[in-house]
């Protein structure tokens, strides 16, 4: 049982507050999930020919100007950094496969949770509470987020069985529930060019929507394979620098609420989750239907 929480604001006006709207959506999920917690946000964007990524180590001790030095030295580029608790967000004027090969070399310890022009991943273990505090959710501006809270019910509490989870630029996904033909669609994947750092089924949907993307599929024809490929019961919410998507399995045995009014799309695990939101009185509010995408997506620049 884990709880998935997202909300993508319809409203300019309202991108200073997102952090702060959204932290008490995620921790309404704690009984969901109290072992870890993480989200992934968009905005603060880099322009065309710059990638930013989420580093995170082990430690919030870890010396990352010491590596962005090497870093900037290895790449010959210009870069720009700033330090979030154990995380680092990177803006380089460079590839990202040659950044990543720098990372590794330099240090294969640092984790890159995510890599694209808009989003930031951080997450850690604890409790949603403790994740909010620890990476300043409430101050953090933006146009959309989703979220995460899991219970392990089925795995050790690490690091890497955290969500979110991002294995394209700018794309991320959360899930709530099983599949149960992860291990065989990682292999055929992998013989693709998908590379997965964890063991998560989770992962592998990701893997999936990413490559379905890279030969050109759209967004809703992705996940229209994803309902035909991926055996289980699940939901989805996935994240996108131009918008946020949520889909459910042709059975949705997993609970998920939706929310809309002028100024804003939520989702949530339970509608608990969407009861401090402003207006939600007069949004609409319904179930996901089953097999059916809902997605909301901004005009690309």
């Amino acid at each position: 049982m884990c709880g998935i929480v997202g909300l993508y604001l319809k409203n300019p006006a309202l991108e200073s507050q997102l952090g702060k709207l959204f932290e008490p959506m995620l921790q309404a999920m704690t009984d969901r999930g109290p072992d870890s917690a993480g989200f992934a946000i968009y905005g603060d964007e880099v322009p065309d020919g710059w990638v930013k990524l989420t580093l995170q180590a082990a430690e919030s001790t870890y010396p990352w100007a010491t590596l962005m030095g090497q870093l900037e030295g290895r790449l010959g580029c210009s870069l720009d950094w700033f330090q979030n608790a154990s995380a680092a967000v990177v803006k380089l004027h460079a590839d990202e496969a040659a950044a990543r090969e720098a990372l590794a070399e330099l240090d294969p310890q640092v984790r890159i949770m995510s890599a694209g022009q808009s989003i930031e991943i951080l997450k850690g273990m604890g409790l949603p509470a403790e994740i909010s505090n620890r990476f300043g959710l409430a101050s953090m501006q933006g146009s959309h987020i989703i979220g995460h809270t899991r219970m392990a019910t089925e795995s050790a509490v690490t690091m890497e069985g955290s969500h979110p989870f991002s294995t394209g630029a700018d794309l991320c996904l959360v899930h709530n529930g099983s599949l149960s033909n992860h291990f065989r669609l990682r292999q055929a994947l992998r013989r693709e060019g998908i590379v997965f750092e964890t063991d998560n089924d989770t992962e592998v949907a990701a893997g999936y929507l990413t490559w379905r993307l890279r030969q050109g599929a759209s967004l809703a024809q992705a996940l229209d394979g994803a309902l035909e490929d991926l055996d289980g019961f699940f939901t989805f919410a996935i994240g996108t620098r131009d918008g946020f998507a949520v889909i459910r399995d042709p059975i949705a045995c997993k609970p998920a609420v939706l929310a809309e009014t002028d100024d804003y799309v939520a989702m949530a695990s339970e509608y608990q989750a969407l009861a401090s939101l402003p207006g939600i009185e007069q949004a609409k509010v319904w179930e996901p239907a089953p097999a059916t995408l809902y997605v909301w997506e901004r005009e690309s620049a």
